[in-house]
């Protein structure tokens, strides 16, 4: 499969690994409500090649991050890390900046959440959700084909 902005090959993984992260985009489309600019390729109906709209990405990694590092609930958190790594590391490839929210000094994530974690386990401090994610994105970098 190819990921594509214009001529560029953001990345190249095998069929099963980029069928897993479509149908994962799928997913969070649906969860953030915003389109992730990830489509059919210019290559009339091949579905190997999907082109990448660097706007509508920018927007979707962007919320994404926000979304990721704002739950204070651990088994989401563990279950999406992997994919929004992934999606860091496509946007940055890019050219797209990805900022990072700044942790809050002593702040813990969480505050009012829509999804409760129940029981109520040890919160994560912001700053530690943060440098996790960036680490994550950068290793998902070097095991991604160009």
């Amino acid at each position: 499969m190819y990921f594509d902005i214009g001529d560029e090959t953001l990345w190249n993984p095998s069929n099963g690994a980029g069928r897993l992260f479509l149908r994962q985009v799928e997913v969070f489309e649906a969860e953030l409500k915003l389109p992730s600019g990830i489509g059919q390729g210019r290559y009339c109906g091949d579905p190997d090649t999907l082109e990448v709209d660097p706007a509508v990405y920018a927007e979707f990694a962007r919320g994404l991050v926000a979304w990721h590092c704002r739950t204070g609930h651990s088994v989401i958190r563990a279950l999406s890390e992997g994919f929004v790594a992934t999606a860091v590391a496509l946007a940055r490839r890019a050219g797209i900046e990805v900022e990072l929210p700044e942790p809050e000094p002593g702040h813990v994530r969480g505050g009012v959440q829509r999804d409760v974690q129940v029981p109520a386990g040890p919160r994560t401090a912001s700053a530690a959700v943060v440098t996790a994610l960036d680490k994550r994105a950068r290793e998902m970098d070097s095991w991604m084909a160009r």
